[in-house]
């Protein structure tokens, strides 16, 4: 299994962090502009066992999506498996930690290729587009709670 993880300090409360999270149309706004996303279960009451449906598209491949919320601890865990994604296994924790000063947002991500070996050999780009994606996603959600505050 592999691994990603991204962390940022975001000044605002852990309650308005983990409510963010809660509000899926808050995807369009931090996915990358090179990715379009489409909510195909929009307004998704946000709660164990509850599935969200999306279509992915970027350089005009799409992918569905349907992802399970695992387990809710408000306001400091949501974590989601893929019941069906590109990827073999596709666990994403969001852990949210109060600091001194606002919060913590760490995201990670286990995961396994499909194809075995030959999928794996393709693994550098996975993190590449992991790296890419979560960083725009920390500063959109960064800029966007502070702005509020």
């Amino acid at each position: 299994m592999k691994s990603f993880e991204k962390s940022v300090a975001i000044n605002c409360s852990v309650e308005e962090l983990f409510n963010f999270h809660l509000d899926t149309n808050n995807l369009k706004h931090i996915t990358p502009p090179d990715t379009k996303v489409e909510l195909l279960t929009p307004n998704l009451d946000i709660k164990e066992g509850a599935v969200l449906k999306l279509k992915t598209t970027k350089h005009f491949i799409s992918t569905i999506w349907e992802i399970q919320i695992q387990k809710l601890i408000s306001p400091s865990l949501l974590i989601d498996v893929s019941l069906k994604s590109p990827f073999t296994y596709w666990e994403h924790s969001h852990i949210f930690e109060k600091r001194e000063e606002g919060c913590l947002m760490r995201d990670v991500v286990n995961y396994t290729l499909p194809f075995g070996f030959i999928g794996n050999s393709f693994d550098f780009l996975i993190q590449k587009e992991l790296k890419n994606m979560f960083e725009f996603r920390h500063n959109v959600t960064k800029t966007m709670l502070e702005e509020k505050s």
